[in-house]
Order: structure tokens, then sequence, then C-alpha cells
């Protein structure tokens, strides 16, 4: 992330702020907004010790209570909510203090955040959450939906809060937005999460403002918002990948292709367009009798339950197990003992990119553009057919992550295609073999982003986007500085138009936005590692920013 709030603590405080109800007992709260003797009130200001019960503040005011039951899930049972819009405020109770603990302690070292506003999460005085379910209907029903989804059961119910919830679903179709996409989110992983929910029908992914987003149709509306209040606000991926639900204002979605954009489960038969190669007919059959056969690729999927419910992807583990950093909060999830994502995701790292302007693509520049997303290795353009290429990246997760941002994207004037090569590895020419430097080694490139453990560079990686991140500006030498007036004209010579810019950090960062998405792949790849004199040489990459 570029900013980090520094106003936020986790844990035991000092002088709690934590509100509650008086209740009968001490140590419980109660919301009864029946008896009017029963009101809030500011704790005794104390530290407060440990209790399954925490007090979650500075929530965002438009949090749902499926957000708030999310922050709980990946720790344990969550057994009971309480929400405090008015206060942007919540208590939630896990099944156990144990489990309460490690929460506590697993948010001491990463952030919480909920809609990516930092919240604070500590204990609570009271030892016992008591709610009165006629005052907290809502929050009620998500938690019975969630918690049937969590223990591997239906999220059916004969609760009549329940099913007035679930009947004014308004459509069968949802829109999902990921936010922090920092692992590719593919078509047949939606598909597995979502179909616990119910037959899925059919799905449309699509980028729109540098956001990866989706249609899905289930079969009836109410599958369709069990899934909304279930999945609404989880993580798909440890710290990352979170799902943002809403219902569609379509009723039915149109697919004409079944490829790796969109798909029709209820027809197979659909041509793969737009040069995908097509579906084979084994697979299609599979399609049509089980859509549960697609699975997540091993080690890029969600973690799921033995009895087929979805988890959070947070998953307690005893051991720590070995961290792949290319997860945001990696170092922080190591520190509390998680499991994350395995460095193979089953696919052999080679990428194939078709669709290229022979007449200007080469090996570095796309080592250079490829390199964003993971270390390229090796990278060969065909001989015989010189507008395609494969490039093999150290693993198959970085060859995943580069897919998903770059594939559809434009380059030198025409849409590439990244697609997975079946290739093991890339091949280098045989020794005296002229091959017209169409294959370059790049294994012991000093300009990989990622060798170094824990690099900066493993929390900002983002899709493709006009607005440039540019590091390593000479300032403050015995040289004349680097001015804006220097940086615009550089970055215009390599074929565009600069229409913002600034500094900071000292004039040693800064953003430029170039008019389009192509014009700032086009720079990068120019000038990554720009030698600016001095020693200084210009690093270069995407930015989630907009000047």
């Amino acid at each position: 992330m570029e900013s980090i709030v520094s106003d936020v603590a986790v844990g035991m405080k000092r002088g709690s702020d934590d509100l509650s109800l008086y209740s009968t007992s001490p140590n419980s709260v109660t919301a009864n907004g029946n008896d009017s003797s029963k009101k809030l009130r500011v704790e005794d200001r104390m530290e407060s010790p440990p209790s399954r019960v925490l007090h979650i503040r500075k929530l965002p005011s438009e949090v749902s209570e499926t957000e708030v039951i999310a922050l709980g899930l990946p720790f344990g049972k969550v057994t009971n909510i309480l929400m405090l819009k008015g206060k942007n405020q919540a208590f939630l109770e896990l099944g156990t203090e144990e489990a309460a603990v490690t929460m506590v302690n697993y948010y001491t070292a990463v952030m919480p955040q909920v809609r990516n506003v930092p919240v604070f999460i500590q204990f609570s005085n009271h030892k016992e959450l008591k709610t009165d379910s006629t005052l907290n209907q809502r929050a009620q029903a998500v938690l019975q939906a969630v918690s049937a989804v969590q223990d591997g059961g239906s999220p059916n119910s004969d609760n009549s809060t329940l099913d007035s919830v679930l009947a004014h679903a308004p459509s069968p179709v949802l829109r999902i937005i990921i936010d922090n996409m920092f692992y590719p989110v593919t078509l047949d992983v939606l598909q597995q999460i979502f179909s616990k929910f119910g037959t899925v029908m059919k799905i449309i992914t699509f980028t729109k403002n540098n956001q990866f987003q989706a249609l899905l149709q289930f079969s009836e509306p109410v599958n369709a918002q069990q899934a909304r209040l279930s999945l609404d606000g989880q993580n798909i991926y440890n710290s990352c990948c979170t799902l943002r639900i809403d219902f569609s204002k379509l009723v039915n979605l149109n697919v004409k292709y079944n490829n790796d954009k969109s798909r029709d489960y209820t027809r197979p038969e659909l041509p793969a367009g737009d040069g995908q190669p097509a579906l084979d007919p084994a697979m299609a059959a599979a399609y049509n009798k089980d859509s549960s056969l697609l699975g997540t690729p091993s080690g890029m999927g969600p973690h799921y339950s033995n009895g087929g419910g979805f988890q959070s992807s947070l998953s307690l583990s005893q051991g720590g197990g070995a961290i792949n950093p290319m997860s945001a909060a990696a170092a922080a999830a190591a520190a509390a003992g998680r499991m994350v994502l395995s460095g193979n995701s089953g696919c052999s790292g080679v990428l194939l990119v078709s669709n290229l302007n022979e007449e200007m693509v080469t090996p570095q520049s796309l080592f250079t553009l490829f390199g964003v997303y993971g270390d390229a290795q090796r990278v060969k353009i065909l001989y015989n057919k010189k507008d395609s290429a494969l490039i093999q990246m150290s693993d198959g997760n970085q060859a995943q992550l580069a897919m998903s941002h770059l594939n559809g994207q434009k380059m030198h004037g025409k849409i590439i295609r990244v697609t997975l090569s079946k290739h093991q590895a890339v091949q280098l020419p045989r020794e005296g073999l002229d091959d017209q430097g169409l294959t370059k080694d790049f294994t012991n490139s000093p300009l990989h982003r990622f060798k170094k453990p824990g690099s900066k560079n493993f929390q900002n990686i983002f899709p493709p986007s006009a607005t440039l991140h540019l590091s390593n500006v000479p300032f403050g030498l015995d040289r004349e500085d680097v001015t804006e007036e220097d940086l615009r004209l550089l970055f215009s010579n390599a074929g565009g138009i600069v229409k913002a810019f600034k500094f900071f950090q000292g004039h040693k960062m800064a953003l430029l936005q170039m008019s389009t998405v192509e014009e700032a792949i086009q720079a990068l790849m120019d000038l990554h590692n720009y030698d600016m004199g001095s020693n200084h040489h210009l690093k270069v990459s995407f930015s989630k920013s907009t000047i």
C-alpha cells in the first residue's frame, strides 16, 4: 500500500472506550431496547483482560454485518454479534477465549481493515454477549447464514427472520467486485466458491475502472441472497482478494462464448470465440454433469473444510509453514503462525503470449513488463511465429498473476493474449546456433523485483494503469537535481502525453500520469531502470493512485 494510516492500535488498551448496555450481570452485555434502565455508558477506564467478546471501533458507516463477522471467522466460530451502527462500533463474540486471543494477537501484527479503513480491535470487559433477537434481527440472520455455511451445512433455515431476509432477493444475478486483488481470481475460482449456495448458471468476468468484476447468475434469487449474505466482505485468499457483492439490475445474462472470460454452464456447446481455445468435449460434458469438477489449481484456491463449507482463507495451523511473499500481508501472517498460499500453483510457470507487434517486440521489453508481476527467467520469441512468445516465470503463482493482469492489455498498438503454456520450461538455443537474439536468459538478471524476501515490491503489485509510480529519482546530490520538467520530457519522448505529475517523499519518488494505459505500459518498458546518472537507475511500476 502506498500509504499507511498511523492512528490505529490493536489489542488491549488502557482507558477503554468500550460502549456497553447495562445488564443484570456485570460480565455480560445485553441489547434490549424495551428496558429503559439499560442505557449506554462508557466503561470504567481500565485495561481489559482477555475475553471471548471483542469490541471493534472506527468502522465505516456503511459496513455490513457480514464484513464484521468476516474479521472473526478465520479464528473460530463466531457465536454472536451486536452492531452499533450509529457509533460505528460493534461487539463480536467468538466461541472460545482462545480464539479471541488468537484474533487479537493476529491483528496486532496485521492492520485490520474494513473497506480499506483501519479499525480498532480490543478485548471487551464483558465475558458474554446477550442480544435481544427482536432488536438484532438482521445481524442474527446473517450470523445464522454464515455459521451454517462455515459448518459445512446448508444456509437454509426454518427461522422466520432469515426467511424474510432471503425472500427479498430482487434478482438471481450478483455483481461481484474484487478489492485488493494481489492474486488472480479466475472464473473457475468464483464458480467453485459460489456453487456452495446453489446452481451457478452463468458467469461473465470483466475489468472496469482497473478492477476485476464479475456478473454471476444463480438458478434462483434466494440462492443469490444466501451467497451475498455469507460471502460479502470475505477474503478469497489470505488478507486479500476481498469480495464486494451486490445485486445486479439484470435478471438474466446473455453469454455468447465459453472461455476464460465468460461461461454458460447450461450450454457447453457454445464456441470459445475471440481466439480462445475451444472447450474440450470431455470437459464440456463434465460441466454439464457436475460443475463442481472445475477445481482451483493446487495452492491457488481458497481453503475449504472437509464438509465442503466455505471458510475464510486464514485457516489456523500449529506450524508456520512456507510463506509465499506474493501476499501483501505475508510477513505479518507468518508472525501470527498462519499458513498462506504455497509457492506451487500446479502449473509450470510458462506463459504463451500471442498477438504481439512483431515489428516492435523484444525479449527485453517482455522481460520488463512481465517482471512487474514476477521474476521472468527466460523469454523466447518464436522463430516461425514472431507475433508470439514464451515467457518462463519463477513459479506458477507468478505466471497466474501476470496472466491475470496482462491478458487483454494493449501493447504496441495490439491487444495481447496471455495464456498458460503446455511447455514446462523455455529451452535455450543450442550452443553455436544463432537464433537472431530471439531467446534471452534473464536467470541472473539484477533487475528481478521479487528476489529479495520481504521486499516492498510484494506489497505494490497493481494492474496496468495510466498512473506510474517512479522511485530512485536523483535528489540532494552534488549534481543538479532532476526536476519535474526533466521527467515530463523523458516520458513524453517515450511516446505519449504526460497529463499530470506529483513529487513526494522529498522529491525521491513521484507519480506520473500518462493519457492512456497503453502509453503507460510503453513508458514502463522503455524507462524502467533508465540511467539517470550518478548511479541512479529509475524504478517504474504501475500505481493504484490517480493524480
